[in-house]
């Protein structure tokens, strides 16, 4: 049975910094990554990251966010490090582990206050 799980968002003052993190076991796992969703708008990719570490970042986040995996053998871990938050950065952050097919974690609240 695979199990998504996030963790680590939260209120923060604009300029801070979040660290999120999501645990996936159950399968192997190949491209893991975010995604983020504020009111009325629709889901975006944040970042991504294959098994093998290639990193995609959305460009309204490239220099400000970081993405980083642990391989573990029964879990596979991401990570986003979130520097330098902006309010536009507020949404729900979800996390998704590419297997046979896209699971996903409940999602994270990200709130940054101006």
């Amino acid at each position: 049975q695979v199990h998504v799980v996030e963790s680590g968002g939260g209120l923060v003052q604009a300029g801070g910094s979040l660290r999120l993190s999501c645990a996936a076991s159950g399968s192997i796992f190949n491209t893991m990554g975010w995604y983020r969703q504020a009111p009325g708008n629709q889901r975006e990719l944040v970042a991504s990251i294959t098994r093998g570490g290639s990193t995609n970042y959305a460009g309204s986040v490239k220099g400000r966010f970081t993405i980083s995996r642990d391989n573990a053998e029964a879990e596979n871990t991401v990570y986003l490090q979130m520097n330098s938050l902006k309010p536009e950065d507020t949404g729900v952050y979800y996390c998704y582990a590419d297997s046979t097919i896209d699971y996903w974690g409940q999602g994270t609240q990200v709130t940054v206050s101006s």
